[in-house]
């Protein structure tokens, strides 16, 4: 099974109703096709932007939010970053990393092309939620 590390960009697309983000979210990671990797401090962020003031314009934002927090707490495997990254400028991206580095996962999935711009790292596949899909799909046939 995949392991992956979800950008909270994705997640909220997925809930604002994109596409391929919301594919990843509701049919992979809520049917259990992939391993969803978090650590405290992803998880800290996600919280922090889901509740930010500028989203509850969207109906039923902050509900689905705590469902998908829920949701996704329960799911993942929590890790605790044991490298220290900082490839990125916009720092917080590089805690993306450290997670997907120290859980050894297959892919990091992120809508934020213009701080992640290179399509690996340590052997990690760094895609966008489309690209993850159809490399899902291709895996799974």
């Amino acid at each position: 099974m995949q392991k992956i590390v979800i950008d909270t960009n994705v997640i909220v697309a997925a809930l604002i109703g994109s596409s391929f983000p919301r594919q990843i979210l509701y049919n992979l990671v809520f049917e259990k096709k992939v391993i969803v990797c978090t650590s405290t401090e992803l998880f800290k962020e996600y919280i922090e932007v889901l509740n930010r003031d500028k989203f509850r314009k969207y109906p039923e934002f902050v509900t689905k939010a705590e469902i998908v927090l829920n949701k996704l707490y329960e799911l993942s495997v929590k890790y605790i970053p044991s490298v220290k990254i900082t490839a990125i400028k916009d720092d917080p991206d590089n805690r993306v990393l450290e997670l997907a580095v120290t859980a050894q996962a297959d892919f990091i999935i992120t809508g934020n092309t213009k701080d992640f711009t290179f399509s690996q790292y340590e052997g990690i596949s760094v895609v966008t939620p489309e690209q993850f899909i159809n490399t899902f799909l291709k895996l799974s046939q």
